[in-house]
């Protein structure tokens, strides 16, 4: 990219700019969006720890909760571009919430992309509310009894609600949204048999109930089937590619940051993804190692911010 070439170019021509662009900072502070003992804070302190003997910087973790994700993202947004300050988080503060309300930053602007660190798959589970064993009889029991099918998610405009959304225009079905704000409370109603399908994240919790037979996965939201969950299809292999959407987790750093800097950190991150002990921590809490390319990552997060931002106007969705 032009920009990339033009930032390198001029940190070698300025006195000691290459040298200095290189110098990753003794301190760095990881901005988690989220609260600490949730999947997001354990991941990103594994991460931290491995960056930390690998680059020989100590790593101070902190959680900037609230907003999903949005007021950990600002904290980044605004932190000085020298490679000090890293944030961790879904990619939804960029690409879902900034069409549903006014962000503090420009998402697309004050945001350097590093590294995709893992995503999250979106279960569709059937609750003991319904007899439903397969997708193909979810569809059809949405199709004769249209608006009875009650669909529970995270909450209004959530991934979960997306994939719903995607559903309901592709296979043209009159499924009952039931927006939660979280999931503990969703997880206990589910097993009560309050609603007929919950979509969620994976994670300990639900993986223990599918286990045990209180909930019965119909479909997942991800690139491929799930090592725990072989015989579960995807939701682009049943016809709904659109709907196929999983939660994407990374690393960002503020906008400004050394291109240099940017491609140490994601050389760093990419390594310690390849290593056995993050992978599987990252596996053991239902949540798949991605990585590549800051540019790559940077493409994804453009796309889906074009994508969500079609289907959000498409189905009239609202912020709580």
């Amino acid at each position: 990219m032009a920009w990339r070439g033009m930032a390198l170019a001029l940190a070698l021509l300025l006195p000691g700019g290459f040298a200095q662009a290189q110098t990753v900072p003794r301190t760095i502070h990881l901005i988690v969006g989220y609260p600490p003992g949730g999947v997001a804070d354990v991941i990103a302190r594994a991460l931290a720890a491995k960056l930390s003997v690998q680059l020989g910087s100590t790593f101070v973790v902190e959680n900037k909760a609230g907003a999903s994700g949005t007021i950990g993202m600002d904290v980044v947004a605004k932190a000085a571009p020298d490679g000090s300050t890293l944030g961790f988080s879904a990619i939804s503060p960029l690409v879902l919430n900034p069409h549903l309300v006014k962000s503090p930053f420009d998402p697309l602007k004050d945001i350097a992309p590093v590294a995709s660190v893992m995503y999250s798959p979106v279960l569709l589970l059937a609750t003991p509310a319904t007899g439903t064993r397969d997708f193909a009889s979810l569809l059809d029991d949405a199709r004769a009894r249209p608006g009875t099918v009650r669909w529970a998610t995270s909450g209004q405009a959530s991934i979960g609600h997306i994939v719903l959304e995607q559903l309901r225009a592709a296979a043209h079905v009159d499924i009952t949204h039931i927006p939660y704000k979280g999931g503990g409370q969703q997880l206990n109603d589910a097993l009560g048999g309050q609603f007929e399908i919950l979509s969620t994240n994976a994670g300990p919790a639900v993986s223990a109930q599918i286990q045990s037979g209180g909930l019965r996965p119909l479909a997942v939201g991800a690139p491929a089937r799930l090592a725990k969950l072989p015989a579960v299809p995807t939701l682009a292999e049943l016809g709904f590619p659109a709907a196929n959407l999983s939660s994407l987790f990374g690393v960002f750093a503020p906008a400004g940051t050394s291109p240099i800097l940017i491609e140490k950190f994601n050389h760093e991150i990419n390594q310690a993804l390849a290593s056995p002990e993050l992978r599987e921590r990252l596996l053991a809490s239902d949540n798949v190692p991605t990585g590549g390319s800051a540019e790559s990552f940077a493409d994804e997060i453009a796309t889906e911010f074009e994508d969500n931002g079609r289907i959000i106007k498409a189905a009239n969705i609202q912020a709580d």
